[in-house]
């Protein structure tokens, strides 16, 4: 494989993780903060942590398509994705789906897709290349 098609890939992978996460945040920022709030002070955090939902789901989702800080923005979206897994999801972590699959399978795939760009970084294709 060539230098190019690497970057072509990670690429491929900034803009599915960052274009699917984003619609999670668009979601958000139409709804509001409350739902979340429940969640996050449910569990004995304060409810300013709530705001991180739009760090990890607007914010970082757009570093990781430009490229511009990549390796921070899938270290927001992963840690994101910790807190909803933890948070939201906890109850089906060792579940299967009706179907068969993972029952968090979406949820799981985001965060390794973010552990990857992590270790990976944006590729050439990208504002700074790191």
């Amino acid at each position: 494989m060539t230098r190019t098609n690497a970057d072509l890939g990670r690429l491929v992978l900034r803009i599915a993780l960052g274009g699917l996460i984003i619609f999670h945040g668009i979601a958000k920022l139409r709804s509001g903060i409350d739902p979340i709030t429940q969640l996050v002070t449910a569990t004995g955090m304060p409810a300013f942590v709530a705001y991180g939902v739009y760090i990890g789901e607007v914010i970082a989702p757009v570093l990781v398509i430009l490229g511009w800080y990549s390796r921070v923005g899938s270290l927001l979206i992963a840690i994101n994705m910790v807190f909803a897994l933890s948070l939201a999801h906890r109850a089906d972590l060792f579940n299967l789906a009706t179907s068969g699959g993972y029952a968090l399978e979406l949820q799981a795939l985001y965060l390794l897709v973010a552990i990857a760009l992590l270790i990976l970084g944006p590729g050439r294709y990208s504002v700074n290349e790191r």
